[in-house]
């Protein structure tokens, strides 16, 4: 499998399975499946309701955690410091993981800067091995990376 290196270096696959618009009922067994044919890069998010799925593939796969790279957002509704920090934890609880590989906010939308910095420090503290934005347009990118501490080190566009 292709991978590539981030900012980090964290080896991050260039494939992955991505679970937008499947519903909670079908994403355990879509994430069993997509694990069972190669897949090791499983893209999720709080706003997609399905996290739960993933990470009952994911434990009952066999494959070990540290094979899996595991993507989620957190959502514009738990923009802000405080409320991202127990999304992230929530996440945790529903992926059934300690870590999660990389973690994005989602829109650019809300509090971005309180929820980078509950990113930040997840990031530090280990619960994210690394941390980035996904929609950012790229005036909005270039604003954001110049006051934040941590470097995005993803901008995922759809």
């Amino acid at each position: 499998m292709q991978t590539i290196k981030l900012s980090n270096g964290l080896e991050m696959p260039l494939l992955g399975y991505g679970v937008f618009l499947v519903t909670p009922d079908e994403c355990e067994r879509c994430v069993t499946d997509a694990l069972s044919v190669g897949y090791r890069l499983i893209d999720t998010a709080q706003a997609y309701a399905n996290e739960e799925g993933v990470g009952n593939a994911m434990a009952k796969s066999g494959i070990p955690r540290s094979e899996i790279f595991l993507t989620t957002k957190v959502w514009i509704s738990s923009a802000g410091e405080e409320k991202a920090a127990r999304s992230i934890d929530e996440s945790l609880r529903k992926l059934r993981t300690d870590y999660i590989d990389l973690l994005l906010i989602h829109q650019a939308y809300g509090d971005v800067f309180g929820t980078w910095r509950a990113m930040e420090k997840a990031y530090r503290e280990g619960k994210v091995r690394a941390i980035g934005v996904s929609n950012f347009q790229q005036a909005r990118f270039f604003d954001f990376a110049h006051f934040v501490d941590v470097k995005p080190m993803v901008n995922q566009l759809q």
